[in-house]
C-alpha cells in the first residue's frame, strides 16, 4: 500500500472590507491573520506606515467635497483592532430629550445678552452631502451647531440624524413635511410635529431638544400648546434672519449674519445652498474675532 501525505495549506486570509474612509462608515475590524514568511513579509513598521497613507490617500478621494475641507476621521489602534464583542454589544447612546429651561419664554428667540456666545441653528433639509460639508466646516472650527430637521428628510437619509449628535450638535424637529404649520387645524398641526418626532425617536431614541414651526419665525398659540403636548417646553425661533434662502451669494449671507449677530444671538440658516458653504468659513472666522463662540443652543441657554 502506498500512503499519499499532503500538506493541509491554511487558507490565505482574504483583505479585509474595512470601512469606507468616510465618517459615518463602519466596520466590524476583524481580520483573519496567516503566519508571517520571513523572506517575504517587509518590516511591520514601514507595513503600517504604508496602509495609513493608503488609508488618507482613500479617504481624500472618497470624502473630498468641492471648496470644502471635511472633518477629517482620528485613526487610532483601537479603531483598528476593535474588540469583536465590542462590536457586538455597543449601541449608540439615545439623544439628549427637550428640556425646561425655567429662565425661558416659551418661545426662545435668543440667549443670555451677557455671555459671549451665539447658536446657529440649520433648518435640516436638502442635499445631505452639503450638510456634512457645513457640518464639517463648523467642526473644523471648533464650533457646534443646532440642526432642526423635517421628518421626510430624515426618512431619506436616516444616517444624517447619528452623524449629527456624533458630531456634538443639537438635533430637533422642523415638522413632518414641513409646510405652512400656522395655517393648519389642530389635528393637522399635531400630525406635523409628532411625526417628526416619532421618526427623531426611532433613529436616535429620542424626541430631540428643539421644536421649531415650518415656514414661519414664530408658533401660532395652538401651535405652541401642541408641541408642549408632544414633549417640548419651547418653540425655537431666531433673531438673526441670513436670508441664505434667498440665494444671494456668500459675501451678502456673511454680512447679513455678521451685521445682526450680538451676544446670545441664535440665526437661522438652511442646509442645502451652495451659499451657506462658501460663507461658514467666512461667519465663524469673523465670530472668533469678535469673540463669540458658536455653541448649540442648550449650551447657550444653560
Amino acid at each position: 500500500m502506498v500512503r499519499v501525505i499532503t500538506s493541509a495549506r491554511p487558507p490565505q486570509p482574504s483583505p479585509d472590507a474595512g470601512s469606507d474612509g468616510c465618517p459615518d462608515g463602519s466596520s466590524d475590524g476583524s481580520v483573519a491573520r496567516a503566519a508571517p514568511d520571513p523572506r517575504t513579509v517587509p518590516d511591520r513598521r514601514a507595513a503600517l506606515r504604508s496602509g495609513v497613507a493608503l488609508a488618507a490617500g482613500t479617504l481624500a478621494a472618497g470624502c473630498s467635497t468641492t471648496g470644502v475641507v471635511a472633518h477629517p476621521v482620528a485613526v487610532s489602534r483601537t479603531a483598528l483592532s476593535p474588540s469583536p464583542s465590542a462590536n457586538l454589544s455597543a449601541k449608540p447612546a439615545a439623544a439628549p430629550a427637550p428640556r425646561r429651561f425655567p429662565r425661558q419664554p416659551a418661545e426662545i428667540t435668543h440667549g443670555p445678552r451677557d455671555r459671549p456666545r451665539v447658536a446657529l441653528t440649520f433648518h435640516g433639509q436638502g442635499d445631505p452631502a452639503v450638510a456634512k460639508a457645513l457640518l464639517g466646516e463648523a467642526e473644523k472650527a471648533g464650533a457646534r451647531v443646532t440642526v432642526l430637521a423635517v421628518g421626510s428628510w430624515l426618512d431619506e437619509h436616516p444616517d444624517i440624524a447619528r452623524r449629527i449628535l456624533d458630531g456634538g450638535h443639537d438635533l430637533g424637529n422642523h415638522t413632518l413635511r414641513h409646510l405652512a404649520i400656522n395655517a393648519m387645524s389642530e389635528a393637522d398641526a399635531e400630525a406635523e410635529i409628532r411625526g417628526c418626532a416619532d421618526r427623531l425617536r426611532r433613529l436616535t431614541g429620542s424626541i430631540g431638544t428643539w421644536f421649531r414651526p415650518s415656514r414661519t419665525p414664530t408658533a401660532s398659540a395652538l401651535v405652541a400648546g401642541v408641541a408642549r403636548r408632544v414633549g417640548y417646553p419651547h418653540v425655537l425661533s431666531y433673531d438673526v434672519d441670513s436670508l441664505d434662502y434667498t440665494s444671494p451669494g456668500a459675501p451678502a449671507v456673511t454680512r447679513q449674519v455678521i451685521g445682526g449677530v450680538r451676544d446670545g444671538s441664535v440665526v437661522s440658516l438652511h442646509f442645502g445652498y451652495a451659499d451657506t458653504v462658501a460663507a461658514l468659513p467666512a461667519v465663524l472666522e469673523e465670530l472668533g474675532r469678535r469673540g463669540l463662540r458658536a455653541v448649540t443652543t442648550t449650551e447657550l441657554l444653560s
